[in-house]
């Protein structure tokens, strides 16, 4: 079946992958897949995620830029969840590395702290939360910039837009904690309407306009301002793509929380067709299958064709 598309033009690039990536024979292990695909359940959550080649890098042969991973860190109903998403800077070679590394330190960082986080979120310790994660993802960046310095690359290349999420597998705890730096969107489908969640820069847990429903129903009004964001200072200069942002929010039954790449996130703000079909693919009670939601998270849009990278998480 050929690769849907919403609008009223294809897309200017075939959906389906044209040209592999250059090879060094020396270091086979750099080689990026062209589409990853992960899945999960726990408790009352269950977890659909892609990352997939844009049709332009499809087109050229160029590596994928957008890095994805999901890792689950304990046991049982104490273990923590954490979705990571990062994106290279566009025509600079090693950006694919770049992501990836900065999911990886991210994720050892959550790891390590595990235990101490898993605590914060189930008593929704907001304040430690944020501040937390602030110094741990301003420690990722501080070895970004480190490394740009030993190999003499300017740090506004050798950097990367990072979103996470964090998912505490206790069915109890509906709580669902978003943080990361740079591009890409945080989204809340509720009653069949879209909800742009994206915190502003330096403000935290406040949200951006609502993305066009579908059917015609009148936004959703923006939730209010928490009064509760952490006052604690960024423990290392902002990174090049941006301040820290960070979201604490309870979930509801019958949620669909998205967090994706900026490859999505602006065809989603800015194409009301594909929000409505995203809309109508997943609002219902029974997550798709893996296949089913590759096939949705890559509907062309003509004018966009950068990586996509979607994390997506439905509320039993």
């Amino acid at each position: 079946m050929a690769a849907s598309y919403v609008g009223d033009e294809p897309p200017t690039y075939e959906a389906e992958p044209t040209t592999l990536p250059v090879a060094d024979p020396e270091d086979l292990r750099d080689l990026v897949p062209d589409t990853v695909l992960e899945g999960a359940r726990y408790g009352t959550l269950t977890l659909r995620a892609a990352s997939l080649r844009g049709d332009a890098a499809r087109y050229r042969g160029e590596p994928r830029r957008d890095a994805l991973l999901a890792v689950r860190f304990g046991t049982g109903d104490s273990a923590l969840i954490l979705i990571a998403v990062a994106t290279g800077q566009r025509a600079v070679p090693g950006a694919h590395r770049v992501a990836r590394e900065l999911c990886e330190w991210i994720a050892g960082a959550v790891g390590s702290n595990q235990q101490r986080l898993t605590e914060d979120i189930h008593t929704a310790n907001r304040g430690a939360l944020s501040s937390g994660l602030n110094r741990l993802t301003g420690r990722a960046y501080g070895r970004l910039r480190a490394g740009a310095t030993v190999r003499g690359l300017a740090p506004a290349d050798h950097t990367a837009s990072l979103r996470c999420l964090l998912l505490p597998a206790h069915p109890a705890c509906r709580t669902r904690v978003f943080f990361g730096v740079g591009d890409g969107g945080l989204f809340r489908l509720r009653d069949g309407v879209w909800q742009d969640l994206e915190p502003e820069g330096g403000e935290r847990d406040t949200v951006g306009g609502p993305v066009l429903g579908y059917g015609g129903r009148p936004p959703v009004q923006r939730p209010s301002h928490d009064p509760n964001p952490s006052r604690e200072p960024n423990p290392d200069p902002a990174p090049a793509h941006g301040p820290f942002r960070f979201r604490a929010s309870v979930a509801r039954p019958g949620d669909t929380l998205l967090l994706c790449s900026a490859g999505l996130a602006d065809p989603l703000r800015g194409e009301a067709a594909l929000a409505g079909r995203l809309a109508e693919r997943w609002g219902t009670a029974e997550p798709p299958g893996l296949a089913a939601f590759l096939t949705d998270a890559q509907t062309g849009v003509k004018g966009y064709s950068d990586d996509r990278t979607a994390a997506a998480v439905w509320e039993a």
